[in-house]
């Protein structure tokens, strides 16, 4: 169950009625209005407390939910097959490899929380260290995970070509890193703070 509809949770509507979140199954909130109605909504159709108030008042800054980067799907295991140990492995040569890749694979996953979320305007505010945090708390299969999607590869290639050699390995990082070259290149000159 995604963290923004957990039961007992207020959310709204976008014409600003608002519900009691009784339970989540596969894109659709069931939930209780303040008469007892019950009734569902697809979850794209939902805001939550904070995102409300954020849309009710603007001009208001607020700050980065690191709790809910950490808690998005992105986190959560999708049924890794690879062992700790050769995750471990993957991420410690890629890092060397080409260094900086962890940093911006924990920054960008951080950065696609905020957009699903449709707070872009948070991404500025982003630490890459506080990033790394939450990146670093995951399982290491997550984490070797989150690298091969943000490479656009598949991850038990990358896992495997991890235990192969460097050559392999730095190959498929330059290819996946092509497409982003840009972004990539930007983050490079972000603070570390």
């Amino acid at each position: 169950m995604p963290a923004r509809f957990l039961p007992g949770s207020t959310v709204y509507a976008k014409d600003g009625r608002s519900y009691v979140v009784e339970d989540y199954d596969d894109g659709i909130v069931y939930c209780t209005a303040s008469n007892g109605v019950e009734t569902e909504f697809p979850e794209d159709k939902l805001l939550t407390q904070a995102e409300w108030e954020a849309r009710a008042h603007p001009g208001v800054q607020h700050d980065v939910s690191y709790l809910r980067i950490k808690q998005s799907r992105h986190y959560l295991s999708q049924g890794e097959k690879f062992d700790t140990a050769s995750a471990d492995r993957v991420l410690q040569k890629a890092d060397r490899l080409s260094p900086g890749i962890i940093d911006f694979t924990a920054f960008s996953v951080a950065e696609r929380v905020l957009l699903e979320h449709r707070e872009e305007g948070l991404v500025e505010k982003l630490s890459v260290r506080k990033c790394r945090d939450v990146f670093d708390a995951a399982s290491s299969p997550i984490r070797a995970r989150l690298l091969a999607e943000l490479l656009g590869a598949r991850a038990d290639a990358l896992v495997n070509a991890g235990g192969v050699g460097d050559n392999l390995l730095k190959a498929m990082i330059d290819k996946g890193l092509e497409p982003l070259s840009a972004a990539y290149d930007e983050f490079q000159d972000r603070p570390r703070h």
